[in-house]
C-alpha cells in the first residue's frame, strides 16, 4: 500500500498543482489550490502550440503502432513456428536491436539522415521509431506464440486453411493480450520520445509534444504551473490507452503464468 501511494501521489500532485497560480506554487508546492485555475491549460496550449504538436505526436504514434503490430506479429509468428535457413541470424539481429543502446545511434543516424536528405520530413521520425520498437515487440510475440498449442493450426491446415488465414483468424485473436502489451509499450515509447524528435526534426510544423514541453523552461527560470498543465495534457492519452488495454495485459500475464 505504501509503495502504491508513493507511485500514485506524484500523479495526483501533478494534476492539482497544474491548477495553481505561480504565486500559490511559490508559497507552497504541496498545498491544494484555492481555486481551479484553468487559465494554465489555455495558456500552455497556446504557448507550446499543442494543437500542432498533438497532431504530430498522434500521427507518429498511430502510424508506428500499426506498422509495429502488423510486422512484429508476422515476423514473430514465422520465427516461432518455422525453422528455415537464416532464422538464427534474423533472430539474432532483432535481439541485438534490444541490446544496443538507442542513444548510441543518435550521431550516426543524424549523419546518415543528413547525407540522404531525410531530415525535416513527415516520415523522418517514423523510420527510426519503427526500427527501435520492432525488436522487443517481436521478442514478446515470439515468446507468446511458442506457448500456443499446434493442434489448432494443424486442424486448420487439415480443413484447408491457408497460412494467412491461420495467422490472422486463429492465432491473432489468441495473441490479443500480448498485442495489447505491444500496443501500450509502442504508443508510450513513441509518444514520450524526445532525443530523436529534437535532433532529426527542426521544423516547428513537425515537432512533437515532448519537444514542445521544453518551451516552458528557459536558462534562468521555469514556469512550473504551465509546465505541469502541459504535462497533464501530454499524459492523458497514455492513461486512456492504458485504461483501454489493461485488462488484456492482465489476461496475458495470467496466461503466461498458466503456461509457465
Amino acid at each position: 500500500m505504501i509503495l502504491s501511494i508513493s507511485c500514485i501521489f506524484p500523479v495526483i500532485w501533478l494534476i492539482y498543482s497544474s491548477f495553481k497560480t505561480q504565486k500559490e506554487f511559490a508559497i507552497s508546492q504541496v498545498a491544494l489550490p484555492k481555486a481551479l485555475n484553468f487559465s494554465n491549460y489555455i495558456k500552455a496550449f497556446k504557448t507550446a502550440r499543442f494543437d500542432v504538436y498533438v497532431i504530430n505526436s498522434f500521427f507518429n504514434s498511430f502510424i508506428v503502432l500499426i506498422a509495429v503490430v502488423f510486422i512484429s506479429f508476422i515476423v514473430g509468428y514465422l520465427i516461432s513456428r518455422y525453422r528455415f535457413k537464416g532464422r538464427g541470424i534474423i533472430y539474432g539481429v532483432f535481439l541485438a536491436g534490444i541490446l544496443v543502446p538507442v542513444h548510441a545511434l543518435m550521431v550516426p543516424m543524424f549523419i546518415q539522415f543528413n547525407y540522404l536528405g531525410m531530415l525535416n520530413k513527415r516520415f523522418t521520425l517514423l523510420l527510426p521509431y519503427i526500427a527501435f520498437e520492432l525488436p522487443i515487440a517481436i521478442f514478446l510475440i515470439d515468446s507468446y506464440v511458442k506457448g500456443i498449442s499446434l493442434e489448432m493450426e494443424e486442424a486448420a491446415a487439415i480443413d484447408g486453411a491457408s497460412l494467412l488465414r491461420t495467422m490472422f483468424t486463429i492465432i491473432m485473436p489468441i495473441c490479443k493480450p500480448v498485442l495489447a502489451t505491444v500496443t501500450i509499450l509502442t504508443f508510450m515509447h513513441v509518444w514520450n520520445e524526445f532525443p530523436f524528435a529534437q535532433m532529426l526534426v527542426s521544423d516547428q510544423k513537425l515537432k512533437t509534444i515532448p519537444v514542445g514541453l521544453t518551451y516552458f523552461t528557459t536558462q534562468y527560470t521555469v514556469d512550473y504551473t504551465l509546465l505541469m498543465a502541459a504535462l497533464v495534457m501530454a499524459t492523458i492519452p497514455i492513461i486512456i490507452i492504458y485504461l483501454l488495454f489493461y485488462k488484456k495485459i492482465m489476461e496475458g500475464m495470467m496466461a503466461g503464468a498458466v503456461k509457465g
